[in-house]
């Protein structure tokens, strides 16, 4: 069965201003769907722009950003034409976030239950006890053991684990539809992230939901997502089903995340790495932005790539993609 489009981003751009009045192009003409109950990672090095866009979701751009032009369509409607009233009632109910860091998310000074109760009240529109045994299920939920005892500690009592696994029974308290999981494994231990992403996949088959998942990880990638979307300084440069990423990559940056990670098949005496900085957004490179750490740049790319379809859901942005793959095929 054919899932229907839960999110569409299209042409978002959010830009910031230093204290100069300088403009960091932070986000520059992203375009991308999320479907009904599938996972979409949004994939890339610090810096590049994953965050801003998940926030720019939710509208919760800092004071010094401003989403200059674009539509963000949910469920039909575009968030950037709602009265701030109205996306209060999205936030948290139909689109909720896991943050990168449980510890500076959750406020100190209230309980773990207060801090859930607070949200199912809100958007459920129930009495304080109908709340507290809601938050009490969800720590259940999550795998918190004694979640009754836990709904009167505070964030301090709980390991980091246990944190992440509160603010994800918060986030999750609402049944949202659209799940946004920035870096929610960052700050934990292998065998506690492991857990983490399993329990959000079990919690999104139970509550079939969508996922947007940011991370730098490529190996999360592939075991967590459906479909990839590769960012850089701001921009997508490729797109596609996770078998089309990690099979037939074809965008040099993309080539280039693939190849930094450890395999266990073959010895290495060090890891490959990606020549070069990620560009400075005061002073991004006209046309790809990728092209000053590019081994196949030419003068050409000093102009816009166009967005080249591939086949199936794969999409690549760039002048040279046969000869990349061309070469590739050379290599074996």
């Amino acid at each position: 069965m054919k899932r229907k489009t839960l999110l569409l981003v299209k042409d978002l751009r959010v830009y910031f201003y230093n204290e100069n009045k300088e403009e960091l192009k932070a986000v520059d003409g992203v375009s991308f769907e999320v479907k009904e109950a599938e996972t979409l990672a949004l994939v890339g090095e610090s810096g590049c722009g994953k965050s801003v866009t998940s926030l720019a979701i939710l509208r919760l751009i800092d004071p010094n950003g401003v989403i200059k032009s674009g539509e963000i369509i949910f469920q039909d409607q575009n968030l950037l034409s709602l009265p701030e009233s109205k996306m209060q009632e999205i936030r948290g109910k139909e689109i909720s976030m896991i943050f990168q860091e449980p510890a500076t998310a959750l406020n100190p000074v209230y309980t773990i239950g207060d801090q859930i109760m607070e949200a199912i009240m809100l958007h459920q529109k129930v009495n304080k006890k109908e709340a507290e045994k809601r938050a009490e299920e969800m720590l259940k939920l999550v795998g918190i053991p004694e979640p009754k005892k836990r709904l009167h500690e505070y964030p301090h009592e709980l390991s980091g684990g246990m944190k992440q696994r509160a603010m994800i029974a918060m986030a999750l308290s609402c049944h949202p539809k659209l799940l946004i999981a920035d870096e929610p494994t960052t700050s934990l231990d292998v065998t506690i992230q492991a857990q983490i992403l399993e329990l959000i996949k079990e919690l999104q088959k139970k509550l079939n939901m969508a996922v947007i998942l940011i991370t730098h990880d490529l190996g999360i990638v592939a075991d967590f997502a459906d479909r990839v979307a590769v960012m850089y300084a701001g921009k997508i440069v490729e797109e596609g089903s996770r078998l089309e990423i990690f099979k037939k990559p074809t965008h040099p940056y993309t080539l280039g995340l693939l190849h930094s990670i450890p395999r266990l098949d073959t010895r290495q005496e060090r890891l490959d790495s990606i020549p070069g900085m990620v560009p400075d957004p005061l002073s991004f490179p006209e046309g790809c932005r990728f092209r000053n750490r590019c081994s196949f740049a030419e003068t050409k790319c000093a102009e816009d790539p166009p967005r080249v379809h591939l086949g199936g859901e794969h999409f690549v942005y760039c002048h040279f993609w046969q000869k990349i793959n061309n070469e590739k095929g050379t290599q074996g």
